[in-house]
């Protein structure tokens, strides 16, 4: 079945097609301060900065009240952003950021939020008997996946290298959690997700690829820190405020990891063995590294119109972006002290 990420975002993009998509954080005036900021981010997802979510360092640094609003998917995220409902977005996957900006939504990636590998991907039902030998086995069968998401990315990219012709898959369009109910249910041969929802579809199959394989083929996941463009412009300060937050927390939890597991866990919905099994594979950049050739750079720059390209190739998306320095923007994460 053909899948496309087009429509989606069609209303988003009307009402805010007359929005920047460049940001320069030093030469813009900061506007009065906002009553709230509110700040997409996702549930069974445990990350450093949830730190100062619960402790409301956030909400002091940045002297206003900060509202954290749970989604499911990063195109959630994004159209939410567009439509001028939610500020920012913490951990929004690169594929649903890469396929927002080559739309035209007026969003700027800002921040690296965690970067990780084993903790999104694909299992395949044991009772499928499918294997990366006998992989177009897949074809005819149905697999839930997010589209529009890392996920969805590698499914396609693990599916292409193996010769699988996606064309001829029944994907579905399903949350990691719906994938992971589907996949018990014997409903589907392969889901896809990450997080909880993967922990869940493991006790019914095996991944198909590796994160270390997926590596060898040129698969990076990482998740960034988004932000509307019309926040951004008026409100710099705060977008910076955010990150050197942000990275205080990251490197608090790097210096005293298990004192801060037991709050982590709780923020994130999950029981502490299981949201310290997702925080063993996740990494979270600090500053110097952000803002290194590793990362913002150049390295994401690139990466990001490889994304993007693979997306044209697949037919996911209509066209991709000439360049997509001018939506990633390390400015503010520069002006952080």
């Amino acid at each position: 079945m053909k899948v496309t990420v087009t429509n989606m975002f069609k209303a988003a993009v009307l009402t805010s097609a007359t929005l920047s998509a460049t940001l320069t954080a030093s030469t813009v005036m900061a506007a009065e301060k906002p009553d709230t900021v509110t700040v997409g981010y996702f549930l069974e997802w445990p990350t450093a900065n949830q730190i100062a979510q619960v402790e409301k360092t956030y909400d002091k640094t940045l002297g206003v009240n900060m509202e954290w609003r749970a989604f499911d998917s990063g195109t959630a995220m994004s159209a939410a952003m567009a439509s001028g409902d939610v500020d920012m977005a913490y951990s929004q996957g690169l594929v649903p950021f890469t396929v927002a900006v080559s739309q035209g939504l007026p969003i700027t990636m800002v921040g690296i939020a965690v970067s990780y590998a084993e903790n999104d991907n694909c299992v395949v039902s044991k009772q499928s008997g499918i294997t990366q030998a006998n992989a177009k086995a897949l074809e005819g069968k149905k697999v839930a996946v997010p589209f529009g998401t890392v996920a969805h990315y590698k499914m396609l990219k693990v599916m292409s290298h193996l010769n699988v012709n996606s064309n001829n898959v029944h994907l579905l369009d399903m949350a990691p959690a719906d994938s992971a109910a589907a996949i018990a249910r014997g409903d589907v041969a392969m889901a896809c997700g990450w997080g909880g929802a993967l922990r869940r579809m493991k006790a019914y199959g095996d991944v198909l690829m590796t994160a270390r394989e997926q590596e060898e083929i040129g698969i990076r996941v990482f998740d960034v820190i988004s932000v509307n463009n019309k926040f951004a412009k008026k409100h710099p300060e705060l977008v910076t405020q955010f990150l050197k937050v942000t990275n205080d927390s990251n490197r608090t939890f790097q210096q005293n990891p298990s004192k801060y597991q037991p709050l982590i866990a709780k923020a994130a919905g999950l029981n502490l063995e299981d949201s310290n099994q997702v925080l063993a594979l996740f990494d979270f950049p600090l500053k110097d590294a952000q803002v290194s050739k590793e990362w913002m750079g150049g390295t994401v720059q690139q990466y990001t119109k490889e994304v993007a390209d693979f997306f044209v190739l697949h037919k996911q998306i209509p066209k991709a972006l000439p360049d997509y320095s001018a939506s990633i923007d390390s400015s503010f994460y520069q002006n952080v002290k």
